[in-house]
């Protein structure tokens, strides 16, 4: 695929998930709760997860917030990459995502869709926008189990 057409690409992915999210909303119940902010930019996001009965798994991801069209972008496609992955699933995958935004690695061939989010890494400024939702869920699972966030996590 050429660098225009990956461009292309990357750019239509990007306004579709904004102006259409998929995964907006609260989850019900509230397993875990998190706010994120980025201060560079403003971006704001709340993150809710509902859990499996044994509290190992994400059944759903939901998120509200306020921002760029990559910060809203990047929550959704994480929200629906997420489904049904393992808590220890989900730390690996924001693991791998910030390895990809550094220009490292990508995922594999089942969320490819998260590849997209490469072309932010051509935008320093802007991996910060699409890191929020990540460092979010990081706190949120490492939180304890409460519904009630712990305050704002931030990615400065």
């Amino acid at each position: 695929m050429s660098l225009d057409n990956l461009r292309d690409l990357y750019q239509q992915v990007i306004l579709e998930r904004y102006k259409k999210p998929r995964y907006k909303g609260t989850t019900d119940p509230v397993d875990r709760h998190q706010k994120g902010h980025n201060p560079s930019c403003g971006d704001t996001i709340e993150l809710t997860l509902k859990l499996n009965e044994s509290s190992d798994r994400i059944d759903d991801v939901r998120f509200e917030g306020e921002g760029c069209a990559i910060s809203m972008a990047s929550a959704d496609l994480m929200a629906e990459a997420l489904r049904h992955k393992s808590l220890d699933e989900a730390l690996e995958m924001v693991y791998k995502f910030q390895s990809m935004m550094r220009g490292e690695d990508e995922f594999p061939k089942e969320h490819r869709k998260l590849n997209v989010m490469q072309g932010v890494a051509q935008f320093p400024v802007r991996i910060k926008c699409a890191n929020l939702c990540w460092h979010t869920l990081k706190a949120a699972i490492e939180a304890a189990q409460s519904a009630e966030p712990a305050g704002y996590v931030s990615n400065e």
